[in-house]
């Protein structure tokens, strides 16, 4: 199911660009692709949460299955990008040099998950023996930078050294330091007041690439709606890879259908690539992609509680 969610998408959003925009650069419609192949879990998960039903059947293979996308959609990202970098230094296409980066991207990932481990805890089993306040969110900040760092140095995406950060850092790892602590809290409640600085700074300059005016133009409009049904239909696609007894596949693809942050971040990155100095992503085309995250967004919580309304809440839920 995950690998339809990902080429599915990315085929349809492929097409889209190249129907609407011929005489773009290739390379501009697979990376148009590459944004749709993005899954934001986290509004899903909220609605699982508020309706009782992050344990049903539904629930699982949706956590579970986005989760996998975004990775998978990470890889697509680093070798996207990589072949974008190396069209603009003049080095030809090859498929050689993807193997290369995926084999990079899949390499730094294992790497992150297995060394990154041990060091995490190993890390805060030392700082459990130390003196002083903070040290938990302390810790977390330096891997996830010096994991995001070394993406950079290995010539991929930021965010994947983050993501990698994310799966590192296992509440077990420092549950010695979190006892110690007088007022103990989660790392995720730690780390709440700088999301709620630094997420809103995000969608400013976000809003600030935005340019409005293209929003005239019938052909972004027309384009921005159509790559939100590709959007949309790609993870229906996706949800036929479903072959568990008892669950709704509509209700599977309907909960992979926001992209959230994660499509805007890839927008961003797109939006900064450069082939013999002209932007891969013209403003435009930024424009349409920013109005599907939003779209796609918008509508899954309300399609979503619609559907699973419609059944009453699975036995497995209720015993859990």
């Amino acid at each position: 199911m995950p690998v339809l969610g990902v080429i599915a998408p990315m085929a349809l959003g492929f097409a889209a660009s190249r129907a609407f925009f011929p005489d773009h650069a290739l390379l501009m419609h697979v990376f148009v692709g590459a944004t749709l192949t993005a899954t934001s879990v986290g509004i899903t998960a909220r609605v699982l949460g508020d309706m009782n039903r992050t344990g049903s059947v539904e629930g699982r293979i949706i956590l579970g299955a986005a989760v996998i996308d975004d990775v998978l959609g990470l890889i697509v990202l680093a070798v996207v990008t990589g072949v974008i970098a190396a069209a603009d230094q003049g080095r030809a296409f090859s498929a050689a040099a993807v193997l290369v980066i995926v084999a990079k991207a899949l390499g730094f990932l294992a790497a992150a998950l297995l060394v990154g481990r041990a060091l995490s805890r190993a890390a805060f089993r030392a700082a459990s023996r130390l003196h002083g306040e903070g040290l938990l969110l302390t810790l977390a900040l330096v891997f996830c930078f010096a994991l995001a760092w070394l993406a950079a140095r290995a010539g991929l995406a930021p965010i994947i050294g983050a993501f990698a950060a994310g799966l590192v850092l296992e509440e077990v790892h420092y549950a010695d330091l979190l006892a110690r602590e007088k007022h103990a809290r989660s790392l995720n409640e730690l780390l709440e007041p700088i999301a709620g600085f630094l997420v809103p700074l995000f969608f400013v300059l976000v809003g600030l690439r935005v340019d409005l005016r293209v929003f005239a133009r019938l052909d972004v409009m027309a384009f921005a709606a159509v790559l939100t049904l590709a959007a949309v239909a790609g993870k229906q696609l996706c949800s036929l890879g479903v072959f568990e007894h008892g669950a709704d596949r509509f209700a599977v693809g309907l909960g992979m259908i926001p992209r959230g942050e994660v499509g805007l971040i890839f927008a961003g990155i797109g939006s900064g690539l450069m082939i013999s100095g002209q932007p891969v992503v013209d403003p435009g085309v930024f424009s349409a992609v920013v109005l599907m995250v939003v779209l796609t967004t918008l509508c899954t919580p309300p399609l979503l509680a619609w559907r699973l309304g419609r059944r009453p809440a699975p036995a497995v839920s209720s015993r859990s």
